[in-house]
């Protein structure tokens, strides 16, 4: 098949960006269906999670067949190859969502527990974390991808603060025991959509730039 470089490269960028707007909003419900202790929110998530995998196969599929046959060079090449990799961290962005779609599912099933304000915030945060970094993505803006990589601290202490909260939950409400496991784990998947948003900004800053700054490396 003909590579027609240029235009199959915005192409891929076209559906990079759907793909980024399909995470968002499965990322948002996921988020939606915590905090409302809505089931069928999450269990819609979950059924959707279909489409997110093969968006992110065809992006995959394109990479390799442009990398193969459109002799990429400088920019192109770190075009294809950020875009291989964002595709690959969206994918895994929507796989959290999922999981934290699942544990929502269970914890409908328990007795009502009051969330803490801490995952809440994270949810929060890292919702608008992931905004900006497909506005970044979007504007080649590479301040903003910067500005992505230092809210992701807030995020790893308001995960540290529901650690605290649910060893004080289980401490202190042995009833509410299950409930809080499942309000830890669905808070280290939020940290982790946090630190994978943080890999996003940083593959936009290597596409524009051509710098790597992972790692601490600037």
């Amino acid at each position: 098949m003909a590579v027609d470089l240029q235009n199959d490269l915005l192409g891929l960028r076209r559906d990079l960006l759907a793909l980024g707007a399909l995470v968002e909003r499965q990322v948002g419900r996921a988020f939606d269906a915590m905090a409302q202790s809505d089931d069928a929110i999450a269990k819609d998530v979950k059924a959707s999670d279909a489409e997110v995998d093969a968006l992110d196969l065809k992006i995959e599929e394109e990479c390799m067949r442009l990398l193969a046959l459109g002799s990429p060079m400088a920019g192109d090449l770190r075009t294809i190859l950020s875009t291989q990799r964002i595709s690959g961290q969206l994918e895994r962005i929507a796989d959290l969502a999922k999981g934290i779609s699942k544990r929502t599912i269970k914890l409908c099933k328990l007795s009502a527990i009051r969330l803490p304000e801490s995952i809440i915030e994270m949810s929060n945060n890292t919702r608008a974390m992931i905004g900006d970094a497909l506005e970044a993505l979007t504007n080649d803006d590479v301040e903003l991808c910067r500005r992505i990589r230092m809210a992701d601290d807030l995020v790893d202490t308001l995960n540290k603060e529901v650690l605290l909260w649910s060893r004080t939950e289980i401490t202190g409400n042995v009833h509410n025991t299950e409930a809080a496991i499942h309000l830890l784990t669905i808070a280290q998947r939020i940290e982790r959509m946090a630190d994978i948003t943080t890999l996003i900004a940083e593959d936009v800053i290597f596409r524009v730039e051509g710098s790597n700054v992972r790692h601490g490396a600037e």
